[in-house]
């Protein structure tokens, strides 16, 4: 009897030390994320070329911790065009913890809301997120996939991957400068 009590407890510690091990990460990859709070520049490259969605454009980038720590503020927009999100493609995204996950919501100029969930390299170098759902409707495309690489404290890497409409994938890369 008391080999099972001490079996049964040996499961529930080791069960919890998983989840405290998998909320470390997640709240690792947001800490990390966090300290890309800035202005940053790039050109986007699109893959397959796509000179009508601004294929060679230099793009902005703000990053920015609000809520108390609790939300990390992603937006972009071209460099030369104003500052004016109802004339100009302005996307914004949110990162957040949610219990043991870190998650990704991307308010999108196609006007819909895609979710996904972050997965981080073994490196911790990378945080990758796939997609979980959508609100809103997919008849423009939407934002399916996005991968944040750290490359040093001014220098960082995005690749988004947009689904067009028919499940047509276009990639978009962006080499980030800090400006700020």
């Amino acid at each position: 009897m008391k080999s099972l009590r001490l079996t049964l407890l040996t499961l529930v510690l080791l069960s919890l030390s998983a989840v405290a091990f998998a909320q470390s990460d997640a709240q690792k990859s947001f800490d990390k994320l966090k300290t890309l709070a800035g202005s940053w520049q790039a050109y986007v490259t699109l893959d397959p070329p796509q000179p009508k969605m601004g294929d060679g454009t230099l793009m902005r980038l703000s990053l920015r911790v609000t809520s108390r720590g609790n939300a990390l503020v992603h937006e972009m927009h071209e460099a030369e065009k104003p500052d004016d999100p109802s004339h100009y493609d302005h996307p914004l995204t949110m990162l957040y913890l949610d219990s043991d996950h870190l998650f990704l919501t991307h308010y999108c100029d196609a006007g819909n809301r895609p979710r996904m969930v972050a997965r981080t390299s073994g490196d911790g170098k990378t945080v990758e997120f796939d997609f979980v759902d959508i609100a809103g409707g997919t008849e423009y495309g939407h934002m399916h996939h996005a991968v944040f690489t750290f490359v040093d404290a001014n220098h960082h890497i995005e690749d988004w991957t947009y689904m067009m409409p028919g499940d047509k994938p276009v990639h978009a890369h962006f080499d980030l400068q800090r400006t700020k």
